[in-house]
């Protein structure tokens, strides 16, 4: 938080607690309804958030509740009357609507509906039956939609009378008498053009659009690949039925690194915020992954123990084990390197499945470079410090360094590789990231050194 709005919060901590109303209502109509909700969450308890939130003017209080967490905007709708509930339904864009009735449970979500007009609890039904990583579940069916053949003076009039109830009125959509999608045009366009020009003339009648069941992170991508500030939501007859905005894009992209980011980090996605989740949560979010990698670490064990009596008889056999964990560890490094690259480059579609080859070809470079770089220092670090508490001559020193060199250029070819072979099996890249890549790696690292050493000390 700034200082300007720790400043502000208290300002409004302090005119709410002296009741002085008046004062508190101009402030918040300047105000940013995310800052008015994040005011409420962080200075107000639960029956001061009621009472607060119903002194916000009527224009500004279903854009502040879109804004706040879904613990709170629960607790205000119990404390709701049927009249109050209405008034901040009917005042919300029904995409935002959907988002709250997805979060609730079943009885309020019978309450939301119930309050809802006839037409809007329809449009409502419609939207939930879309499935939940679909274009159809993000968007919205209020948009501005005109006539190819009416003039840009006629297209004004319907901006001004149906702009009041759209997402956006920035970009329109023109469309036939069966509601095909024909054309998009902008506000800027219209100005620029003469009153009396019909729209055919000067929109652009090859529209970028998406299916309603296309996955919405593409349709997010989509929206920042054209720098869209949104995108037409088509179903299979070409028939408009919504649009997707840019806001509704933003918290998909952020959702989705999120849950990549949870995953790759070995932990059950969750969409609750840190500070919202129950103790009992974050456990059964991050158990499942631990018990894998303990079990996989069984791996790693048996390799250990098949080579242990030939490590033994060699006279620096205890010494060798003193460095499976460097090599251990900075394989795994290597190969996390390889696959955070890779899974990033797979989410923003910059490379796919057919570009394998390339990727083998930069990594296998990059690998190379940066092992000779750090066998170098390895052996260097052995000789120089290492053997002022171990007892080793420089072979095992350059055995160490060598079979470091080969960890690495393994570990990250095992790094690119799996996340494109995750994605061309439908699998997501992010879960082969921790577990599967590491226990790899771990595998193919005791493999290497144990039997390198062996054939070249025993």
């Amino acid at each position: 938080m700034t200082e300007e709005l720790e400043v502000l919060f208290e300002k409004l901590a302090k005119d709410y607690e002296q009741r002085k109303f008046a004062d508190l209502r101009m402030i918040l109509l300047d105000m940013e309804p995310t800052d008015i909700a994040a005011f409420m969450e962080e200075t107000l308890d639960d029956k001061d958030q009621i009472r607060f939130f119903r002194l916000l003017p009527k224009e500004l209080a279903s854009d502040v509740f879109v804004e706040i967490d879904t613990d709170t905007q629960e607790h205000l709708i119990k404390a709701f009357s049927d009249t109050e509930l209405k008034a901040v339904i009917d005042d919300m864009f029904l995409d935002d609507t959907v988002d709250i009735i997805e979060e609730m449970p079943a009885n309020v979500v019978k309450r939301i509906l119930e309050t809802a007009t006839p037409e809007n609890r329809k449009q409502l039904n419609e939207l939930l039956e879309y499935p939940d990583d679909s274009a159809g579940s993000i968007m919205t069916t209020e948009f501005v939609a005109l006539s190819a053949s009416m003039t840009v003076a006629k297209a004004f009039d319907k901006i001004r009378k149906t702009g009041i109830n759209s997402e956006t009125i920035y970009t329109c959509y023109v469309t036939d008498g069966k509601k095909h999608l024909i054309g998009v045009v902008t506000v800027k366009t219209l100005l620029l053009s003469q009153m009396t020009d019909i729209i055919a003339e000067v929109m652009d009648d090859a529209p970028i659009s998406v299916e309603t069941l296309e996955d919405k992170e593409d349709v997010a991508m989509k929206l920042s690949k054209y720098d869209f500030l949104a995108l037409p939501v088509v179903d299979k007859e070409g028939c408009i039925v919504g649009i997707v905005t840019v806001d509704d894009a933003v918290d998909v992209l952020q959702e989705e690194a999120t849950e990549d980011i949870q995953k790759m980090a070995a932990i059950l996605p969750t969409e609750k915020p840190y500070l919202k989740q129950s103790v009992w949560s974050i456990w059964k979010a991050r158990i499942p992954w631990l018990l894998l990698l303990m079990v996989s670490a069984t791996f790693t064990s048996m390799i250990l123990s098949g080579y242990e009596e030939k490590l033994a008889l060699l006279p620096t056999g205890a010494v060798l084990y003193a460095f499976v964990p460097m090599l251990m560890d900075t394989a795994g490094n290597a190969g996390g390197q390889s696959s955070v690259t890779v899974i990033r480059s797979l989410a923003l579609n910059e490379v796919e499945f057919k570009d394998i080859f390339r990727v083998i070809w930069k990594e296998l470079r990059v690998s190379i470079l940066l092992a000779i770089t750090v066998a170098a220092v390895c052996f260097a670090k052995l000789m120089l410090i290492d053997r002022l508490y171990n007892t080793f001559d420089w072979t095992v020193a350059a055995i160490v360094s060598g079979v470091l060199f080969l960890t690495i250029v393994m570990a990250k070819f095992v790094g690119c590789i799996l996340p494109l072979i995750a994605k061309k099996c439908r699998l997501d890249p992010a879960v082969v990231a921790s577990p599967f890549i590491t226990t790899i790696v771990d595998a193919l690292s005791l493999i290497i050194y144990c039997s390198v050493a062996i054939a070249l000390l025993g």
